[in-house]
């Protein structure tokens, strides 16, 4: 942990390392404790409880991820492109060294269906679908929310390839099909 981060940072860098290469149930709040070097107090008065630890956890990994899909459309003018741009990036996140599939989907297959870290998986899941949904509006789709789920469920499919398949060519693959979608969506 870096010696100059607040509590609250480094329970946030101890959370999103074992969070997500051991498991949310998996890890004990000691252990989060431990690797963080706080107290125990640091963590309650910080957060309240795990559940709300995760929340944050998976809140970082929103920002991070969305700003990333965000860099890459933004370099692209054409709409079309810039959907497309939505795979490149996700051709880089499932390239990172200990990519182990996506960290909202691991969450909330862990946790209770009424709880805040499936609320917080829903909201990046409306993120990204929101994102195809405008993006396929601007290119011209005649049904953008159609498009958008489809799009997005060669995103989700991208994933899981890259975790249960080990297939690490899955975004490029990925990528081509929305290029094939899009050209029979927009012709």
């Amino acid at each position: 942990m870096r010696a100059t981060a607040t509590a609250r940072e480094r329970l946030l860098e101890a959370a999103d390392d074992l969070f997500y290469r051991v498991g949310v149930q998996t890890v004990g709040i000691d252990r989060v404790i431990e690797q963080a070097g706080v107290a125990k107090a640091s963590l309650y008065n910080t957060f309240g409880s795990k559940e709300a630890l995760v929340e944050a956890y998976l809140e970082g990994r929103r920002v991070r991820l969305s700003g990333q899909i965000l860099r890459h459309v933004s370099t692209h003018e054409e709409p079309r492109d810039r959907i497309l741009a939505v795979f490149e990036a996700l051709s880089e996140i499932v390239q990172e060294p200990g990519y182990r599939g996506c960290a909202f989907a691991l969450a909330s297959a862990e946790a209770p269906s009424d709880g805040l870290v499936v609320q917080a998986a829903a909201g990046y899941r409306f993120w990204v679908r929101s994102l195809f949904t405008e993006l396929a509006g601007e290119a011209g789709a005649a049904d953008p929310a159609l498009l958008a789920r489809q799009l997005h469920l060669l995103y989700d499919g991208t994933s899981q390839a890259v975790r249960m398949d080990r297939n690490l060519s899955a975004a490029a693959e990925a990528r081509a099909v929305a290029a094939l979608l899009l050209d029979a969506s927009l012709a």
